[in-house]
């Protein structure tokens, strides 16, 4: 699908906001509510818009502490990284998680509950995943901003 000024628009505006219903939408982006509704179906159909979630405050949760987790495994096997993902995926805790392309082999998000010490995360959780050789854990001090990335570029 090829993206013109309006659609780049309507993502940038739904990304910042996304309760914004289709008439305050359209009257941000100059075009009329049904029109504003009508792209922004083809964009959600077209897999451009994947869907609409809330962004929740992590004191709001009981989980104050965020950490960078650097993971290496053993080995880069398949096997190893399936059993790996399999087992990391069963512990809430972990947040997000990357197959990255660095020294270490993983990058994990971990939000540390507030009656929880990450000592606990790190030997219990982390440390006792199958094919982990190595783990580096890097405490964020506080959050300087979150945000989804641009719109796409519009394609003539």
């Amino acid at each position: 699908m090829n993206l013109d000024t309006f659609d780049t628009a309507i993502l940038e505006h739904l990304q910042r906001d996304g309760r914004l219903t289709s008439a305050e939408l359209g009257e941000r982006i100059g075009l009329s509510a049904s029109a504003t509704h009508r792209r922004v179906k083809l964009l959600e159909q077209a897999g451009i818009i994947a869907g609409y979630t809330a962004l929740l405050s992590a004191e709001a949760q009981g989980r104050p502490s965020t950490v960078f987790v650097a993971v290496t495994l053993a080995d880069q096997r398949q096997e190893t990284l399936d059993r790996f993902e399999r087992a990391l995926a069963r512990h809430p805790e972990v947040t997000e998680c990357y197959l990255i392309a660095a020294e270490s082999d993983y990058l994990l998000k971990v939000m540390v509950p507030a009656d929880d010490r990450y000592e606990r995360i790190h030997r219990d959780v982390l440390s006792a995943l199958p094919g982990v050789r190595r783990v580096i854990s890097q405490f964020a001090i506080r959050p300087v901003f979150r945000r989804s990335p641009p719109a796409a570029p519009v394609v003539a």
